[in-house]
């Protein structure tokens, strides 16, 4: 049986108890899934004096994590320690969320082979939160989803466990009981590799289940981030994360199919938008590549066109956006193909060295990388395939690839047919490599500024 606000003595028993307990940093925050979303967000609560418990099903990262170690390139060991010297500790029992102000969920959503979401993640975590809460408490969804998933899963599944979810709070902070749970969304804006952008000043959107909710998770979020703004609803907010991505997958799409004319046509694509982008007004550029990696690019626009069609709408143009995106991995392969026949290479008896799996440059990130895909394509027309990539020492198998492969040191690069710059990392040197290759396909323009027949930019 749950505990009552009565008596349960860390129950905030109105909204402005709540908000004292953030503002003087007494209030305990959980975060649920320690992965690239969820331990930077777990750090920055640490930083700002909170005590943190963070929660993972990965036994191995909460072993790791408790020893004061960083499985995330980014993260130094340095930073955990810290967190735990002001009470952070990682467990993999849900029991623990009876002592939290506020559970922050921050685990994958994916997507089925079918293009359908793949929810389990999230209805796996409430379903082990929700037996644990208690009025006063603040459950936020942090996972990209599609519109509603707060309202018909959180809140649902709270209520399921026997819970009430507070749904209005209109009034003075100091007058509003909260007697029931308190729930919202705020998407997680993460931007793996982004070293120019303080995480801090980065804004953070949210939206709850009523107002008071509402107040409650900018108050939370507005300790450790310089800015929220207040949406109308989850939904609202769930929408949002959806038009930032789909957005960025459109006109990848865009930039990904006018590469593909521009080659046939003998136009550089790089050239034609580094031109475009000196246009101060009206154009934002958008490169090219391999396909979309990442967590929210590629799934994304299939989660929005899944939802609009239980409302009888047809999202075309953002269908087509990712599927033009998907089929990128191809088209490259083809590429190899081509080029390898005309320097009298059958691609089943070609060697190829792939520089980078990453999904895009300096992280540690191979989530969605059309890397892992374009391996396997090669791999199945014949061709022996190897890679570099000073992040992955190793890539195993995953959720869509099978690879148990070993990252080969950068020597003798004249021995293969081809080198693939998948993954234009920093640490390459790209003249040396266009020197000692024999032939180089650049998907990422990583050699621009090097003349040399050898290369071949697509």
């Amino acid at each position: 049986m749950n505990p009552s606000p009565g008596n349960d003595p860390r129950s905030a028993a109105t909204l402005q108890g709540f908000l004292d307990r953030i503002a003087d940093r007494s209030a305990r925050i959980g975060i649920v899934g320690l992965g690239y979303v969820g331990l930077p967000l777990t750090l920055l609560f640490a930083e700002d004096g909170f005590g943190v418990t963070g929660f993972d099903i990965d036994q191995a990262k909460v072993d790791a994590l408790n020893r004061g170690e960083s499985y995330i390139h980014r993260i130094e060991a340095a930073e955990i320690q810290a967190a735990q010297a002001g009470g952070f500790a990682a467990t993999k029992d849900f029991s623990a969320v009876a002592e939290l102000d506020a559970v922050l969920i921050c685990v994958p959503t994916p997507l089925h082979p079918d293009h359908t979401p793949d929810m389990r993640f999230v209805v796996s975590t409430i379903e082990a939160i929700a037996a644990h809460l208690r009025a006063g408490q603040l459950v936020v969804l942090e996972s990209t989803t599609y519109p509603g998933t707060t309202d018909e899963i959180i809140v649902a599944a709270v209520e399921r466990a026997g819970n009430r979810v507070m749904r209005g709070g209109g009034g003075k902070p100091e007058e509003i009981g909260l007697d029931g749970v308190l729930v919202a969304f705020s998407p997680e804006r993460e931007d793996p590799g982004n070293v120019t952008t303080p995480r801090r000043e980065i804004p953070k959107v949210v939206g709850g289940v009523g107002e008071a909710a509402t107040i409650a998770a900018c108050a939370l979020y507005g300790a450790i981030f310089r800015r929220t703004i207040a949406m109308s609803s989850p939904a609202a907010a769930e929408m949002t994360k959806l038009l930032e991505n789909i957005y960025r997958s459109v006109n990848i799409a865009l930039v990904n199919e006018l590469k593909q004319l521009c080659l046939r046509m003998g136009i550089d694509i790089w050239e034609v938008i580094d031109a475009a982008a000196t246009k101060p007004f009206g154009f934002q550029a958008f490169y090219p590549g391999p396909g979309v990696g990442g967590h929210c690019i590629p799934v994304d626009p299939f989660y929005l066109s899944w939802k609009a069609r239980q409302f009888g709408c047809a999202t075309r143009f953002i269908e087509l956006a990712g599927e033009v995106n998907e089929a990128m991995p191809a088209f490259i392969v083809s590429i190899a193909e081509r080029e390898l026949s005309r320097a009298g290479t059958a691609m089943a008896a070609a060697s190829i060295l792939v520089l980078g799996v990453a999904y895009k440059r300096n992280v540690d990130d191979l989530r969605e990388s059309p890397a892992l895909t374009i391996i396997e394509l090669l791999r199945r027309q014949g061709a022996k395939v190897q890679y570099n990539d000073p992040y992955f020492p190793t890539v195993g198998s995953g959720r869509k690839y099978d690879l148990k492969m070993h990252s080969t040191a950068l020597e003798n690069l004249g021995q293969y047919d081809c080198i693939l710059i998948l993954t234009d990392h920093s640490a390459y040197d790209y003249q040396e490599i266009v020197a000692e290759a024999r032939l180089v396909i650049d998907t990422r323009n990583a050699t621009r500024g090097l003349q040399s027949e050898k290369v071949v930019r697509c």
